[in-house]
This record gives structure tokens, C-alpha cells and sequence, in this order.
């Protein structure tokens, strides 16, 4: 076993998984990385796709959201030792090329010693500024990081990334009751990290465009979701800033027994 394992939430991307799996079967990734995919409940080939390439697959009868998805990545992880959770997405737009970076920067020490709980692959940093998005979403991106800002001091380039890597501290928080949104996992979690005084940093991520499929963010979807975001932002300073919140991983098994 590995001490990095990759979780990849799928539903319905049989068309773009299987290539990203490939890549994912590079020496320089496999060689210090397991892969689980998280299948929500995909009415199409997905897991076969997935069984074919000989990939675990954990699959659950009921269609529970991408949150629920990443959260039964990291039960997974949590249980089965490994020391770090790299997340992607199954539509393509997270290069595999990515994968060596998040985990170099998860092991190196700041000048204090610390690393880092949280690593963020941005589309926005060094040359990938003219990512193609919509205006809602520009615009959404921009509100998101200038509450971070306003919250914690700390600029964030691209909240909304779901390539992330975590340490065990990182997702074995996410796994105590309330800690993690189970529908939309997005800038609020990073403003949460930020507070309870996780280290998270960003790192620049070659990114593709959605080739097939549907995003969930798709139509008039950003703009509730820019509403409902901004609205749980600030919910997250509140708890944490006036209700004094603490970090508490030792509740870890909380949900879970």
C-alpha cells in the first residue's frame, strides 16, 4: 500500500474516466498512489469502466452528491492508514500531470517545520489566468475569494478548485460530524480551514475543459449556487469567529460509530 491514496467521485463519466485512469497508471503516480473511485450511483457503464482498468471502485445504491462522495473517500483513507488524500474529478479537467506536484507540496516543511493540511491546484496562478468560465462563474470566483480575503486575510486565486490534496490531519476532520459540506464542498471548507488554523496553500494546475457530460454548475445553477455559497461563507466566520468553534480532530469517529 502506498501512503497516498486518490479519490476520484464519478457519476455518469464513462466517456472521461477511463482515459484519466490511464494516466493515473504512470509509474511516477502509481508508483506512490492507490486510486479508489466513488461511484455515486452512475446509471451508465462507469463502473464497468473502472472494473475493466482494474481499479477499485466503491459504488452506493442511492445518489448522495459529490460531498457525500469525497466524504467516504476519506473513511476510506482514514481506515486504511494512508497518510494523504488526493482528490480529483472523473470529467477530465484535472491533468494527471498534477498529481506529483500536490504530493511534493504536501511533504515539504515551511521555514517553521509545518506542511502543509491542505494544497489547492489552481487554474488562476502562473500563466493560467485566461481559463475559460463563464461570466456568472468569473464573477462567482471573484466574490468567493474576496470573502476569504475579508475573513481570514489570505488570498485564494481559485476557491472553487475540487483538486485538492490533504493530510491526515486535513481529512480526518473532515470526517467528524458537521465539519464538511456534504452537497457542496467549496470555498466554504477552505474558510473553514483557514480559521481553525490549518495551513492551506495553492499551487499553480494545468486544467482542461469539460469535454462531455454535464456539469453540476450548468445553466442558472451558478447563480443560486454563487447565493447559497456566499450565505454559508459567512455562516462558517460566524461559527468559528463569534461561536468561537475549536479544532477538534480527536472526534474523528464521531460520525462514523
Amino acid at each position: 500500500m502506498n501512503k497516498v491514496l486518490i479519490i476520484i467521485p464519478a457519476y455518469n463519466e464513462e466517456k472521461t474516466i477511463g482515459r484519466l485512469l490511464e494516466r493515473l497508471k504512470e509509474p511516477d503516480i502509481a508508483g506512490v498512489c492507490d486510486v479508489v473511485v466513488l461511484n455515486d450511483s452512475s446509471s451508465d457503464d462507469t463502473v464497468r469502466v473502472v472494473s475493466d482498468m482494474g481499479i477499485r471502485v466503491i459504488s452506493y445504491v442511492y445518489h448522495l452528491g459529490y460531498g457525500s462522495g469525497l466524504q467516504l473517500g476519506y473513511r476510506y483513507a482514514y481506515d486504511h492508514g494512508y497518510e494523504y488524500v488526493i482528490q480529483m474529478d472523473a470529467d477530465g479537467q484535472h491533468d494527471a500531470c498534477n498529481i506529483p506536484e500536490i504530493y511534493r507540496a504536501l511533504t515539504v516543511e515551511d521555514e517553521n517545520g509545518v506542511r502543509p493540511d491542505l494544497v489547492l491546484g489552481s487554474r488562476f496562478i502562473n500563466g493560467w489566468k485566461d481559463y475559460p468560465t463563464s461570466f456568472i462563474k468569473r464573477k462567482a470566483y471573484r466574490l468567493f475569494s474576496r470573502l476569504i480575503r475579508i475573513g481570514t486575510g489570505m488570498k485564494i486565486s481559485d476557491p472553487t478548485t475540487g483538486l485538492q490534496g490533504l493530510s491526515r490531519d486535513a481529512f480526518s476532520y473532515y470526517m467528524g460530524y458537521g465539519h464538511f459540506d456534504d452537497r457542496y464542498p467549496d470555498a466554504n471548507m477552505i474558510m473553514q480551514m483557514l480559521l481553525l488554523g490549518f495551513k492551506v496553500i495553492e499551487i499553480p494546475a494545468v486544467m482542461h475543459i469539460r469535454e462531455s457530460g454535464k456539469s453540476m454548475h450548468s445553466g442558472l445553477k451558478p447563480l443560486m449556487y454563487m447565493l447559497r455559497m456566499s450565505f454559508s461563507i459567512a455562516s462558517v466566520w460566524i461559527r468559528i469567529r463569534l461561536f468561537k468553534e475549536k479544532k477538534d480532530i480527536t472526534a474523528t469517529d464521531q460520525l462514523w460509530d
